[in-house]
């Protein structure tokens, strides 16, 4: 689906999506589909991906060197419009795994995360925020598990109850929450 059609179908399930569907609308409104890429520096588009085991006891992840903590995959929509589709591609991308199950079409979480100025491949990021879409997707924790060199240092299946040992920036708590409670209601 379209990421300005996913934005306004979305269902809000608190004020926080509340206000960021609002936002993320007037930047859609202001800079149009320029949002789909990075050179739209203010703000631009990224999906992401809360991956479970199937009776949801954990979640993939990666360890993220940038953010130097245990993180969901995600990235940039770079041109893509669909953010299920680059939600999925971002999380073969980052873990290696190929079987993934899609457990909702619709984004699952809308969010507006704030990304502060750092150095990537040796060029200077100026801080800037991402309108984020998050999906819920199923793997097997049997399957086979890569690291992105240059990206994340470590990819692993991290126990649902113990999240909070892993995450090193606190501000996802809340987020990676909210996902975890709708995922075990699946």
């Amino acid at each position: 689906m379209n990421y300005l059609e996913e934005i306004k179908k979305f269902l809000p399930s608190c004020e926080q999506e509340e206000a960021d569907q609002r936002l993320m609308l007037s930047y859609c409104e202001l800079f149009g589909d320029d949002v789909l890429f990075r050179t739209c520096e203010a703000a631009h588009l990224t999906a992401s991906s809360m991956i479970f085991n199937p009776d949801r006891t954990k979640v993939l992840m990666a360890y993220h060197n940038i953010y130097a903590s245990w993180a969901w995959t995600g990235g940039h929509a770079d041109g893509e419009a669909d953010g299920l589709h680059t939600a999925i591609k971002e999380a073969k991308e980052e873990t290696g795994i190929r079987n993934i199950r899609v457990l909702s079409e619709h984004a699952a979480a809308l969010d507006i995360l704030a990304v502060q100025s750092h150095w990537k491949k040796g060029k200077f990021v100026s801080a800037h925020v991402h309108l984020n879409l998050t999906y819920l997707l199923e793997a097997e924790e049997e399957e086979g598990l890569t690291v992105c060199e240059g990206e994340n240092s470590q990819v692993g299946w991290l126990p649902v109850d113990e999240l909070k040992q892993y995450i090193s920036e606190p501000h996802m708590m809340p987020v990676y929450e909210k996902l975890i409670k709708q995922g075990q209601e699946r």
